[in-house]
């Protein structure tokens, strides 16, 4: 289903009313002015500024007693503004396009060594600067992830963080935000949902080619996103072009197991326009048979401004993807050949318009079309023909635990040819007003149309397809007291076509005891603290077996459903706090943070069977004969609490070291899974009386592959010519499963879930060196230790790989004319 006429014209409509064109002025001088601040928005006074026009310098002044500056624009041209001030950074303002009879305002935030001028958008919707906010969120800029070719990569060195890949590249790949679901989290690609229905998301398909920095913020906001932010929001953005002649790179590189990438770039901005392009192919072998990767990634970006009061931009990002699905091989012996496919669309027109210097507002159409293929090509087991089923060879399996089993797991039930279709697509509308009451007072105000068509099943069969029209609404404030107290206060309410009206408030605060300075040991002390509720809406799949989509149908399906009071699955809810402190110390060039979680989710989406529908009161003579004998329902709670340390330093001019560590403390309350109302023992070993949730971890245990105990380090190191970065990610044991069954359907192949998952330390190497101004030479060393390891039980991670290449760039500047 597409977007209506009537719907198109009434956020036309909004759109007109909320966006009043500049009025034209008569014909002036041109200028550039704007106010230099310090992290904390305190005017800097007598800070250095400088005009740069095509990385020259063609003007220079001091900023005043109130931080202001002004240059009068000489000619028309593509112009920014840099500042530094004694103990701070130089930072540079964006880079806009001007004549000589336009003006335009660009403030400058300076840094301190610990990076604290990062800009974030996620956590507010409007840009603020990192230390002025309340929320915990991390901003990563493209330097940081470098010689990275996937963006799971540096979410592995983000306090609270855990990535989970099931086996080597390629393989489906997992984030866990303190604790929550792996489709807990809203991911968003130049503001455009990358989610499918539900709240999946395959990392290990989203490539780091054309990410121009990527923001996480750590706890829920549906308040700004809707449903899906139900843990937190992942960001990412694309670059613009930037020189004023076309400037292009590449890269090229190879390493073991058959691996190689080759990435283009290309971008220019001339007058009013800017365009930027990328594409990259990785391809591998990986270490096991039937696991080979191939990766195909386009990004764009393309703008127009056609005054310093309209911004209007398209960006694109296409994904194809091919993966071999080898299985578990740790636990079957024998590899698999299913074959998953992906080719993802995700678009977006936004156009920015600065009404006044105190009203902004935003108009956004995005789109998102996923289709994903999982191939099955055949049994590649060993035939029993008492059973009619395919075996695994004979393993000796053995946990983190100290427990072992052995025998043949039942591993295929069928020697045909099968494919599973999952397409999923989503068009939306937003529009966002916001306006500055006073310097230190925002009001922000929201509308989102958003319309979902998904399907899911078998080619040959009747698949299952949802169609949801959703409506969201925004109201946000949020501002400051002295420049020292900083809060933000809003409410998000969803009218979701599946599960109705939910409210998502949210409210965050900052308090600085200490300012920071430039003087003494400890010169920074910041309070920081926030609660957010979050909602989350069934997936494709869960819809369709639900208890109410299984009934529905029926022809007394009608009469069950209103005799029994049920009704459609409703939104997964979470409910957040957090609070913590920032001190900095030794004259801004460290910085340590202590934060504390508490996170509760509930109302969460689970399969339950016939023993768990009777036991929650529908009568087994009314239960009809579903096909997979249960179905989905509204019944999981868990809670996850814990500690996240951070640390920063600034070693000295070339040396940035930072570190963290998460203590995660994660239990399921409440379930009606099979799992809860029978667990499973294996009544053939020597631990036969510990009982163990085959499925669905128990009641009272954590949920599967949330490690208690997480950390990460990462030590940059920075010359005129030379980069190097070492890093690495510390994972605790964890609880999981086996999921496996013998050959008589029986559970002697099972494993106790807890601490079944072993610790792993997953270190990296990387560097470059420049031969000269357009030619670099790389290498990247991931596994340094060659460690054997599991993410996911079964599934061996990449032993020690390596990739080495160069790196050409040409145009831009060095193309001007001397």
């Amino acid at each position: 289903m597409s977007f209506s006429v009537r719907r198109w014209s009434a956020v036309g409509g909004a759109a007109l009313l909320l966006f009043p064109v500049s009025q034209l002025s008569a014909q002036k001088s041109g200028d550039i002015h704007g106010t230099v601040v310090d992290p904390l928005g305190a005017a800097v006074a007598d800070a250095s500024v400088s005009l740069v026009e095509n990385d020259r310098v063609v003007a220079s002044t001091r900023s005043d007693r109130s931080g202001a500056y002004h240059f009068a624009i000489p000619a028309s041209g593509r112009y920014s503004v840099r500042a530094a001030a004694p103990s701070f950074q130089a930072a540079s303002s964006q880079t806009v396009y001007l004549t000589a009879s336009e003006e335009d305002e660009l403030n400058v935030t300076l840094a301190t060594p610990t990076l604290t001028q990062q800009v974030t958008v996620t956590s507010t919707g409007s840009p603020t600067p990192e230390a002025q906010t309340g929320t915990a969120v991390t901003v990563m800029p493209s330097d940081d992830f470098r010689y990275d070719t996937e963006v799971q990569q540096p979410l592995r060195t983000v306090p609270g963080l855990q990535m989970t890949q099931t086996g080597e590249m390629g393989g489906t790949t997992a984030l866990y935000i303190r604790g929550g679901g792996s489709d807990a989290n809203k991911v968003l690609i130049d503001g455009i949902p990358a989610n499918s229905i539900g709240g999946g998301v395959e990392f290990a398909n989203l490539a780091s080619t054309g990410i121009a920095s990527i923001e996480v913020l750590r706890e829920p906001n549906s308040a700004l996103y809707g449903s899906d932010a139900l843990a937190g929001v992942v960001s990412m953005t694309t670059p613009r072009g930037a020189t004023g002649l076309p400037y292009f790179t590449y890269d090229g590189d190879a390493g073991n197991f058959g691996t190689y990438r080759n990435n283009v770039t290309a971008g220019e901005a001339y007058k009013h326009f800017d365009a930027y392009s990328a594409f990259a192919r990785m391809d591998t072998d990986n270490n096991i048979p039937n696991s080979e990767f191939h990766n195909a990634t386009y990004a764009g970006n393309f703008g127009w401004t056609p005054n310093a009061a309209n911004d209007l931009r398209f960006t694109v990002r296409h994904v194809i993807v091919s993966a071999g699905q080898p299985n578990a091989i740790a636990l079957y012996g024998i590899p698999d050949v299913g074959q998953q496919k992906e080719q993802d669309n995700y678009y977006g027109v936004t156009w920015n318009n600065q009404a006044t210097d105190k009203w902004h507002n935003m108009l956004r159409y995005g789109g998102l079309r996923q289709n994903s293929e999982y191939n099955d090509y055949g049994a590649t087991g060993i035939y029993d023909p008492e059973i009619g089923y395919w075996l695994g060879a004979p393993e000796t399996i053995t946990g983190a635990n100290g427990y072992s089993v052995h025998g043949q797991a039942i591993f295929q039930y069928s020697d045909t040819y099968s494919q599973y279709l999952s397409p999923s697509s989503r068009d939306f509308a937003y529009v966002q007003s916001d306006y500055s009451v006073t310097p230190h007072f925002l009001a922000l105000g929201a509308f989102k149309y958003e319309h979902e068509y998904g399907a899911a099943g078998y080619t040959g069969e009747t698949a299952s397809t949802i169609s949801r029209d959703n409506y969201s609404y925004t109201l946000q404030l949020s501002g400051d007291v002295q420049n020292r107290l900083f809060w933000n206060l809003g409410t998000g309410l969803e009218d979701n076509g599946l599960f109705g009206f939910a409210a998502t408030p949210r409210a965050s605060l900052a308090y600085y005891l200490v300012r920071p300075s430039d003087r003494g040991f400890f010169n920074g002390t910041k309070l920081h603290g926030s609660f957010g509720k979050g909602i989350k809406e069934p997936s494709v799949y869960d819809q369709s077996n639900s208890l109410y989509g299984l009934l529905a149908p029926l022809t007394d399906g009608a009469q069950l459903i209103s005799e029994y009071r049920v009704t459609p699955l409703g939104a997964e809810d979470s409910r957040t706090y957090d609070a913590g402190v920032d001190q900095t110390f030794l004259r801004g060039r460290g910085v340590l943070g202590l934060t504390y979680f508490h996170n509760e989710f509930t109302n969460g989406v689970e399969y339950v069977d016939q023993a768990g529908l009777i036991e929650l009161g529908v009568p087994a003579a009314d239960l009809p004969t579903f096909e997979y004998g249960g179905a989905y329902i509204n019944s999981l709670a868990y809670r996850a609490q814990g500690a996240e340390i951070e640390l920063q330093y600034q070693l000295g001019s070339h040396l940035f070291a930072r570190g963290g560590y998460t203590y995660t403390d994660a239990v399921v309350q409440h379930s009606f899974s099979s799992d809860n109302l029978s667990p499973s023992y294996n009544t053939s070993s020597n631990f036969s009386t510990i009982p163990i949730g085959a499925e669905s971890p128990l009641v009272g245990a954590r949920p599967f592959r949330i490690a208690p105990q997480t950390g990460y380090f990462a030590l940059n190191y920075t010359q005129k010519k030379f980069y190097a970065t070492f890093t690495g990610t510390l994972v605790g044991r964890r609880d999981d499963s086996d999921f496996l069954y013998d050959a008589n359907f029986g559970t002697s192949l099972l494993l106790p879930n807890h601490n079944l998952l072993g610790a792993y330390q997953r270190l990296e190497l990387g560097g470059g060196y420049q031969l000269s101004h357009r030619v670099n030479v790389y290498t990247d060393i991931q596994n340094l230790l060659s460690e054997h390891y599991f993410e996911a039980f079964g599934y061996p991670a990449l032993p020690l790989t390596f990739r080495s290449g160069i790196s050409f760039n040409f145009g831009g500047s060095s193309w001007s004319l001397k």
